[in-house]
């Protein structure tokens, strides 16, 4: 009898903690629980933790709460001037209705990303095709996935996910064409800089001839002002010798100034001999008459 009571009660706590067990909810940090009654979806737990179910009623279900990232396949397509390119990217995304995301995708993570991998291709696809080759490389600083990610819209809200980041890994050339493509850019790239090159140089032979016609005028203005101002002193110098030989008593003093300035003038050089006549002006000088 005691033995047979002891296998009871054995059986009855090993009872109470598989139903204890079956009970528990433990809800990661990076995940959704999805607590289903009879396959329908009851409540979400979104918080970490531990919660509570109905035993044997009610299952649980999990679903990755952290950003996922999907490597695409690379894939051909052709921008509006009829260029082949070849384009491998990939995406980081996000599950935010996770009941939406079971209820439509049956909480597949494959199912989603193949979803998603014909949403986005279908938008690159559509974006480059209307684009041409030059502005799909030069849009690869980001103008190009803004573009597809605003293309792709809020289509995924009906699967309750949600698009970061559309990033391009390799946007390149088919390996039988790209040589000639190249050569092209840079003939392209040449005619440019050429172009540039001519209006730059038309551009400074523009500000020369303006400057060289400024300078030119500046300097025939001032050599204007130059001689009307020699004009100017020659006669105010004229005036005042004038002046100076009409009054008898600055005459011979006026007279013996200028004798000097003329012998100053004749004993320059390596000459130092002067000969002059007795009735000179300078010889006057010496003789103080």
């Amino acid at each position: 009898m005691k033995t047979a009571k002891r296998i009871i009660l054995a059986i009855s706590i090993l009872a109470v903690l598989i139903i204890g067990a079956s009970c528990i909810v433990v809800t990661q940090e990076n995940q959704y629980s999805l607590v289903r009654q009879f396959g329908k979806i009851d409540h979400v737990v979104s918080e970490a933790g531990i919660s509570f179910k109905l035993p044997f009623i009610q299952t649980v279900d999990t679903l990755p709460k952290q950003t996922l990232l999907y490597d695409l396949s690379p894939s051909d397509v052709i921008t509006s001037d009829k260029k082949t390119m070849i384009c491998d990217s990939y995406i980081l995304w996000h599950i935010t209705d996770p009941v939406k995301f079971a209820q439509t995708l049956n909480g597949s993570i494959s199912g989603a990303e193949s979803r998603l991998d014909a949403i986005v291709y279908n938008s690159t696809k559509n974006v480059i095709s209307s684009t041409t080759q030059d502005e799909v490389i030069s849009g690869r600083n980001g103008a190009l996935s803004r573009a597809i990610l605003s293309n792709i819209g809020n289509s995924l809200e009906q699967y309750g996910i949600e698009l970061l980041s559309y990033e391009t890994k390799k946007l390149d050339l088919p390996s039988d064409n790209k040589a000639a493509v190249y050569e092209r850019m840079i003939s392209e790239r040449d005619n440019i800089a050429a172009t540039y090159t001519a209006e730059g140089s038309s551009e400074a032979q523009k500000i020369r001839n303006t400057t060289d016609m400024e300078i030119t005028v500046m300097l025939s203005e001032a050599e204007k002002e130059a001689e009307i101002l020699i004009a100017e002193g020659e006669a105010e110098y004229m005036r005042i010798l004038s002046e100076a030989y009409n009054d008898a008593s600055k005459q011979e003093f006026y007279s013996f100034v200028r004798s000097l300035d003329a012998l100053k003038v004749s004993m320059q050089g390596n000459s130092k001999t002067l000969i002059l006549s007795p009735d000179s002006p300078i010889a006057q000088i010496f003789y103080g008459k």
